[in-house]
């Protein structure tokens, strides 16, 4: 239940910056009955040239904002919006892009899917949004479903091999967030980085044994972080168990942890904050006291309760820079193997503390 309420939660912080987004104005002009209203309509009512209009939707960077802003507010007046089926037609160029996630309900997705969002539409792009589940194939099925549609697509921690990924950047535009494939343009959240830092500090206030809570086997970010504490455990002398939990979701983080009292360790790190807080859930509900009796750090620094020491992660620069990849290989102007590594950092709050001494 718990689980549910926090990917619920996610989900509807989504959708209400959405609606309030829509709302602003931004993505749409209010939709009227009656004729279509057309660019020369606008373009006389402000006093400008046809071409000076459409300028505005297609090359605003070579207008003046105060004309671009003049415009836009004639055109919402008239009830004006760009015919973007027409000018597809016209340019052969869709201006949509996709956005393909691997669980939607996930905390760590709504603000690369918003920072997505919002660096589209100021450069005029509107974004699909599609959920695979967890499914490779159903990253491969949304994008096909897409491909007629959008112009290019970005891919958040996608789940696909890297040949199927390979083969799908050769018939449409991909950008990836949090996948390492050489030959795509990818953008990267170094989470070892900070896992590292992790290890180093629970072993700097005398933990001598720690678990790492793994996640999601097809997850490149999981690799790189389990890869990530391992080094930094050797390094300074840790013990190092890991417990399998599967899944990136508070449920596996409650049923993990029979298993991580069982390997005797006083701290662990998750896979990612959902992990953790089912862990210290878990924890509590067989009375053993965070940080006092066991430390806890998750990653990608999702607020909630317990205040969570974690992993930063840069998770809405990654959407922007994506967005701006995809929108520069779209006009030539980004070489294929452009990769981009974005640094993370350890923060620490209330769920780490000395360990007790038997």
């Amino acid at each position: 239940m718990a689980c549910d309420l926090v990917g619920f939660a996610s989900f509807v912080t989504l959708i209400c910056n959405f609606i309030l987004y829509l709302a602003d104005g931004h993505m749409a002009a209010k939709f009227t009955k009656g004729p279509r209203v057309t660019i020369q309509q606008v373009a006389s009512e402000a006093g400008v040239d046809r071409s000076t209009v459409s300028r505005v939707y297609n090359q605003p960077d070579l207008l003046r904002s105060e004309t671009v802003a003049k415009v836009k507010s004639v055109a919402r007046n008239l009830g004006y919006s760009p015919n973007s089926a027409a000018r597809a037609l016209r340019t052969g160029r869709n201006e949509n892009i996709a956005l393909i996630v691997p669980d939607l309900t996930n905390p760590f997705m709504p603000p690369i899917a918003l920072a997505v969002q919002k660096a589209a539409a100021k450069l005029g792009y509107c974004v699909f949004i599609g959920n695979a589940d967890e499914d490779p194939s159903h990253e491969e099925d949304l994008l096909l479903r897409f491909s007629d549609q959008v112009a290019g697509a970005i891919l958040a921690s996608p789940r696909s091999d890297q040949s199927t990924i390979k083969d799908l950047a050769r018939n449409t535009p991909l950008v990836l967030i949090n996948r390492d494939v050489a030959g795509v343009p990818r953008v990267l959240i170094d989470a070892g980085q900070g896992m590292a830092k992790a290890v180093l500090h629970l072993s700097s206030i005398g933990h001598r044994k720690i678990a790492y809570v793994s996640g999601p086997s097809q997850s490149w970010a999981n690799e790189q972080r389990r890869g990530a504490v391992e080094q930094a455990a050797k390094e300074h002398g840790v013990k190092l168990e890991v417990a399998n939990a599967g899944m990136a979701s508070f449920s596996a983080g409650v049923a993990i942890v029979d298993d991580l009292i069982a390997l005797g360790a006083s701290a662990c790190i998750a896979f990612d904050d959902v992990l953790a807080q089912g862990i210290c859930y878990g924890l509590a509900k067989r009375d053993i006291e965070i940080p006092q009796d066991y430390s806890v750090i998750g990653c990608d620094d999702i607020t909630g309760l317990p205040m969570l020491s974690t992993v930063s992660s840069p998770s809405a620069t990654a959407g922007r820079r994506a967005v701006e990849m995809l929108i520069n290989s779209l006009k030539s102007d980004l070489e294929p193997d452009t990769r981009i590594v974005l640094e993370t950092d350890l923060v620490l709050r209330d769920t780490v503390a000395v360990p007790k001494i038997e």
